[in-house]
């Protein structure tokens, strides 16, 4: 399905951004927030790329991969949101403080 291979594309390369970004800061907390970023990404594309076993030849080791992509997929999307959550109001901060001195 061409709409998932296009998500699948840009997830992957959102995660390759933000880890590119993550080794190239030096401030902690903002390394905390990208890397909930990235893991989100991540966890999009594994996600998608589950969902998509399921639009091509059906086997049951097919299903069985596409289920367990979705549920690897879920989590790590979901443990990245909470990561990106908790680190965002710290970077914040961060950022204030270091644009001050």
């Amino acid at each position: 399905m061409p709409v998932l291979v296009f998500c699948i594309i840009v997830s992957f390369m959102l995660y390759l951004f933000y880890k590119t970004k993550y080794f190239r800061t030096n401030r902690p907390m903002e390394k905390g927030w990208l890397s909930g970023k990235s893991a989100m990404a991540l966890g999009s594309f594994v996600l998608f790329f589950g969902i998509n076993q399921f639009f091509l030849e059906l086997s049951t080791a097919r299903i069985i991969v596409g289920i367990l992509f979705v549920l690897f997929g879920s989590a790590s999307a979901f443990n990245g949101f909470r990561q990106y959550k908790h680190f965002l109001p710290l970077a914040v901060e961060e950022a204030e403080v270091y644009e001050t001195t």
